[in-house]
């Protein structure tokens, strides 16, 4: 255990003085255990010390991956553990428009997942030097040598010193609302459910409403159980949710009482302006920074890929301009979905798009 052995000024020794907290050095401090901090810590040069922050929790997406996170693994040649895997994949999916009554099937591909024993999985490539502490960051001190981050780990407070700061810690970053407060982004509420499965519905279907949601909701099957979930505008978003929630049952889809409720905030990048990668000594990957799709909410392969591409840019000079000079690709990717994102939420080019047919599966 290393203590404090360096003033960080008032407010750093009063909290001693209060808490007798432990400090504790590393070269990285990663906040945040999913794909994008899992993903980092894995990749980091072995002669740095780092310490990750997370919580053991199930983010509330539907634990989808992508054919672009699937080629993450593949071109890794690494292979999920079955125990991962949920039942009923996915080729294709069913759009449904609620508010203009269509409905149509297009051609996706999916690995569907748990997504908790997906992010635990992940965090087991994680090496063992690397100090795991479960808790939430309640505080973050910029130094004039590093970061002092302040962690609630099992009621206990702990406070954790880093030359390097990593926000890994997704759509509502406190690393970012934090560090970098006017790198503004916007912002949906994510509401999930989980219930037993006791009436016939697609293996993933996605929902438009926009009597409800200028966004999209979506079900999945999950094994004998399903998922119903949406994104939302933070005001009135639960009741939002519980009238989609009832316009769904029109179409047969019987729900019943949840097993589950959970949320959280979702980022949805409203232009690449608002991708937001960091500065001097602290960086943000993933969700966090703004990479995630504005069209699906797709985050999961951007956030390996963005991490991984951050854990490189350690071994040169300039991290922060390689880091730039690496993720052009992601960044224009996602201008290419922000194209896409009027056909498939103006509700009059939706319907003219699934009214012509376009792409769709032939019945």
């Amino acid at each position: 255990m290393i203590y404090c052995e360096k003033c960080l000024g008032k407010d750093c020794c009063d909290l001693f003085a209060k808490v007798k907290i432990k400090m504790r050095k590393f070269d990285f401090i990663i906040i945040g255990g999913g794909p994008a901090g899992a993903v980092f810590a894995k990749n980091i040069d072995e002669k740095y010390s780092s310490c990750i922050i997370y919580l053991n929790t199930q983010k509330p997406c539907g634990g989808l991956l992508s054919e672009d996170a699937q080629k993450y693994f593949a071109d890794r040649n690494i292979a999920l553990p079955q125990e991962v895997v949920a039942d009923s994949q996915i080729s294709c999916v069913d759009t449904i428009d609620i508010h203009q009554n269509l409905l149509r099937k297009y051609r996706r591909y999916y690995l569907n997942v748990d997504r908790l024993k997906f992010d635990e999985w992940l965090r087991g490539f994680v090496p063992e030097k690397t100090e795991k502490i479960c808790g939430t960051a309640t505080k973050i001190t910029k130094t004039d040598d590093g970061v002092a981050v302040t962690v609630l780990s099992n009621g206990e407070e702990i406070t954790v010193f880093g030359k390097y700061l990593i926000g890994a810690d997704g759509g509502d970053s406190t690393v970012r609302k934090n560090i970098f407060p006017d790198k503004k982004i916007r912002r949906y509420v994510s509401i999930q459910q989980l219930f037993e499965l006791n009436t016939a519905v697609p293996s993933y279907a996605c929902i438009f409403d926009e009597k409800t949601t200028e966004c999209c909701a979506w079900i999945i099957k999950k094994g004998d159980k399903m998922l119903f979930g949406g994104a939302f505008e933070a005001k009135n978003c639960r009741e939002s949710f519980d009238n989609l929630k009832e316009r769904v049952e029109k179409y047969g889809i019987h729900f019943g009482e949840p097993i589950m409720t959970e949320a959280c905030m979702l980022a949805r990048p409203k232009s690449t302006g608002q991708i937001f990668l960091g500065e001097d000594n602290v960086y943000l990957a993933g969700e966090a920074a703004g990479f995630v799709s504005p069209s699906s909410f797709e985050g999961i392969s951007r956030a390996m890929y963005s991490a991984e591409t951050l854990a490189k840019a350690f071994n040169t000079k300039n991290p922060l301009k390689y880091y730039k000079r690496h993720t052009a690709y992601l960044r224009f990717v996602i201008f290419l979905k922000l194209l896409k994102c009027p056909f498939m939420y103006s509700p009059f080019l939706r319907k003219a798009v699934m009214k012509s047919g376009i792409c769709a599966v032939k019945k």
